[in-house]
């Protein structure tokens, strides 16, 4: 009997402090290496450097972040305090099931940065794999924005789901998306101009606020989308559990079988 092979897909970027976050968002981070641990060590322990291996302490790291740096998964709670009529959930009180399902991926690479996509957009995608999404299936929305991590520029790169796009696949009985740009809205430079010139309030954070209406959950910034699939995949994203947070820290890992 042939045993399929199992392939492990890491879909999440670093924590790591580079110029990819509004600067009030750029994690801060200290690494203190053995030789620095060795302080901390004998004090713990009670004992002396000779009786260490090596002479050495352990390493360990300090940060600063927002639990929106890095992969995460936003929370309802996160878009507005209220989702259907009731309080808002927290990223500690979010179903775990909600974050194992079957994995589709939408390619939108060739949209211009800022650009909206729309329920037209979706339905083709759609025809196009040849797929119609099922109820708990966890859409991720491929943009090509991840190139760009680390650079200032991916806070303006890639294209954007809208309030109407969003309601859409949330009709259909989807609970988690995901997107591997900044946000699951369009870029927010895009939107502030847009709004400047036309104050047309409806666009200002649509999708993230059609939320309020229904509730879900999205992981933003993702990677590595284009290393998947279509479909057939299983996509795994368990958050950390923050107490009463809007957000948790995830590691979305594909599972793809050969």
């Amino acid at each position: 009997m042939r045993v399929k092979k199992i392939k492990f897909i890491d879909l999440s970027i670093p924590i790591e402090s580079v110029p990819s976050d509004p600067e009030f968002m750029i994690p801060r981070m200290e690494y203190i290496d053995h030789h620095g641990g060795l302080v901390s060590a004998q004090e713990l322990l009670g004992c002396r450097a000779e009786d260490l291996p090596l002479g050495l302490g352990w390493a360990v790291e300090k940060i600063s972040l927002s639990t929106h740096s890095g992969t995460h998964l936003d929370a309802p709670w996160h878009y507005a305090p209220v989702s259907e009529g009731k309080k808002a959930k927290t990223i500690d009180q979010i179903p775990l099931d909600w974050c194992y399902g079957n994995g589709v991926v939408l390619d939108f690479r060739r949209k211009k940065d800022g650009a909206l996509i729309n329920v037209e957009d979706l339905e083709k995608a759609l025809k196009k794999i040849r797929y119609r999404v099922n109820p708990r299936d966890i859409v991720l929305i491929m943009t090509g924005a991840d190139r760009y991590w680390g650079k200032p520029e991916y806070l303006i790169k890639g294209c954007g789901m809208g309030r109407e796009s969003t309601l859409w696949l949330l009709d259909q009985g989807v609970k988690v998306v995901g997107i591997d740009a900044w946000s699951w809205d369009r870029p927010l430079p895009f939107l502030k101009k847009e709004f400047a010139e036309n104050k047309d309030a409806t666009i200002l954070w649509a999708a993230h606020f059609a939320g309020i209406e229904k509730e879900y959950l999205h992981i933003e910034k993702m990677a590595n989308l284009n290393k998947l699939p279509p479909h057939g995949f299983t996509l795994i994203c368990f958050p950390v559990k923050i107490k009463s947070a809007s957000a948790g820290w995830v590691r979305p890992v594909a599972i793809v079988k050969g």
